[in-house]
């Protein structure tokens, strides 16, 4: 990772220590080493950077790849291990630098959604992420963020904001024969968005009420 990595972490540190209120849960259901697929809700801009400093190693994730325009955005985008994905189509490029991320041993994170939250509740997932867990056979981990769709404007600075980020305990999923039809790609997508709305208080379960009853 570049210097700047190493600064912005922190720096994010440093900032949400003084202006929210942040609690981490289930640090120990991180594996030490290995690949790992993170998936979380996604409410905020916020996300990203601090699911990065709650989890206890260096992580790449997907972002829209308009944030990769030239200019201080991108490069920090970019140095916090970020590479871009269009969500208007099949992003096979996309796709693929994913799957080499887990063939090397490293952590993946990536929104199911496809992008934030506009109402704050969890919305249908994409099969993106289950068809990820069976490149490599890899643990997936939930994860149910909380409070960071209130960092908007300067406010926030003076409210200290509660921020919640609950990491679930790791697991698999699988198919029969490895292969994956439409019915099994949208219950393994199911199966995966109820367990990070497991992780979530009531008012951000949204879609996936009915299966966390």
């Amino acid at each position: 990772m570049p210097w700047f990595y190493y600064f912005g972490r922190a720096l994010i540190h440093l900032v949400t220590r003084l202006f929210t209120r942040l609690r981490v849960t289930g640090i120990e259901n991180i594996p030490q080493r290995g690949p790992v697929l993170i998936v979380s809700n996604h409410l905020s801009l916020a996300d990203p950077p601090i699911i990065g400093i709650s989890v206890p190693r260096q992580m790449m994730f997907m972002a829209k790849k308009e944030l990769f325009s030239p200019g201080f955005i991108g490069y920090f985008v970019r140095s916090f291990g970020a590479f871009p994905v269009d969500r208007g189509t099949l992003d096979r490029k996309a796709f693929r630098l994913a799957c080499e991320v887990l063939a090397s041993g490293r952590v993946l994170m990536m929104f199911p959604e496809g992008g934030r939250s506009k109402t704050g509740k969890l919305g249908r997932g994409f099969p993106g992420s289950a068809r990820l867990a069976l490149c490599h056979s890899v643990p997936i981990i939930p994860v149910g963020i909380s409070g960071t769709e209130k960092i908007q404007g300067l406010d926030w600075l003076w409210h200290r904001p509660e921020i919640k980020v609950n990491i679930g305990r790791p697991f698999y999923v699988n198919v029969a024969n490895g292969k994956l039809t439409r019915e099994e790609q949208e219950k393994l997508t199911d199966d995966i968005m109820s367990q990070i709305a497991l992780l979530l208080p009531n008012e951000y379960v949204g879609d996936y009420r009915r299966q966390t009853a």
